[in-house]
């Protein structure tokens, strides 16, 4: 019995001298990519956007091409926690890069976009996407370049880089990556680092048009991390308009954009992390969310990946769109239905005139 005892005692120890090591790895290997920095822009382009004239905006989470329609994902209570192998992300990635280009927007912003990753299978999608679109001028801002999580155990999600790209027809003058606060707890590990990226170009008369791309954190459950990423962000753009400037902000903000999403989208009102009503209010005065004809079109912009996707019976609502300065007019607004085919949510597409 004492031989047996020590057995089991000598395993224990073993395992929480490894869990504990572990921990130790976790957290002197957490790096935050310091606040304000410079970012390359990659293929610069030669044209001016003018006012007056019509453009186009699209704004896609791509879920680093790894949520197709069967797909379910482990933290919201699924049972994936990488993407089924590197033909699948291709195929997403590939079906991004199609969807792109049917709407030949003048100005592309990506939301969790992968350059490498055990959960993305290493497949370099910033490459993939930027390489099939030599049309725009590019500028990659990193949000996380993770440790190695192993979680959950049979399938660890593992060590991943992942970041927001910005693609632009008009020559870019500049663009810098700025820092979001995020928990300081073990919250941290999960939810990782986030970031928005600010890319000027210089309009026909003289102005700066600022556009801003952004993922906001999902998963944590501290409220005031959620006020304080809205509070840089809304200070930063406020600053930016008061310069003279164009500004408009695109990206996926884990909030919802409309009141009566159950109604709207004939769904439970589901109360997570990332399905809280977007603080309108606190929006810089004169901002505003372009939202016309999104409620009477009923096409929701992101699915619950709790379960493979069910069409009617899945639950889905509108977190993705656009920000606009007093001085940027929105002739129109909509959700590209793509059916989740190549990723958990839908690109969002902007008619839109620098006044």
């Amino acid at each position: 019995m004492k031989r047996i005892l020590k057995w089991v005692g000598g395993i224990l120890g073993v395992l929480l001298l490894a869990a504990g090591g572990y921990l130790i790895y976790l957290f002197t290997t957490y790096y935050r990519v310091p606040d304000d920095q410079a970012l390359k822009v990659k293929n610069q382009q030669s044209t001016q956007f003018k006012p007056g004239q019509t453009y186009t905006a699209m704004t896609y989470n791509i879920g680093y091409g790894s949520y197709p329609p069967s797909y379910s994902f482990f933290m919201d209570g699924g049972k994936y926690s990488r993407a089924y192998s590197k033909k699948s992300v291709r195929t997403s990635i590939n079906g991004v890069i199609k969807t792109t280009q049917a709407q030949n927007p003048d100005v592309a912003f990506y939301q969790e976009i992968d350059p490498d990753g055990d959960r993305s299978q290493h497949v370099n999608e910033v490459k993939m996407v930027t390489g099939a679109q030599q049309q725009y001028a590019n500028i990659y801002g990193q949000n996380y370049d993770s440790a190695y999580l192993f979680y959950p155990f049979t399938q660890p999600i593992g060590k991943a880089k992942s970041g927001i790209l910005t693609l632009s027809k008009a020559k870019v003058d500049s663009s810098r990556r700025y820092s979001l606060p995020v928990d300081t707890e073990f919250n941290k590990i999960i939810d990782l680092d986030r970031a928005f990226t600010a890319t000027k170009t210089t309009v026909a008369n003289g102005k700066q048009f600022v556009m801003v791309n952004i993922h906001m954190s999902a998963f944590t459950p501290n409220v005031k991390i959620q006020q304080a990423q809205f509070t840089k962000l809304f200070k930063y753009i406020e600053q930016a308009y008061q310069q003279g400037n164009y500004v408009m902000v695109a990206g996926d903000y884990n909030h919802r954009l409309l009141k009566n999403t159950a109604e709207i989208f004939h769904t439970k009102d589901l109360d997570e992390t990332w399905t809280h009503l977007f603080p309108k209010s606190k929006l810089p005065a004169g901002f505003h969310i372009p939202t016309m004809g999104l409620a009477k079109a009923a096409v929701p912009s992101v699915r619950a990946l709790d379960q493979p996707y069910q069409p009617g019976k899945s639950f889905v609502t509108l977190i993705d769109g656009y920000i606009l300065s007093p001085n940027i007019k929105a002739e129109s607004v909509h959700v590209v239905s793509t059916g989740f085919q190549y990723s958990d949510h839908n690109p969002v597409v902007l008619k839109f005139q620098l006044q």
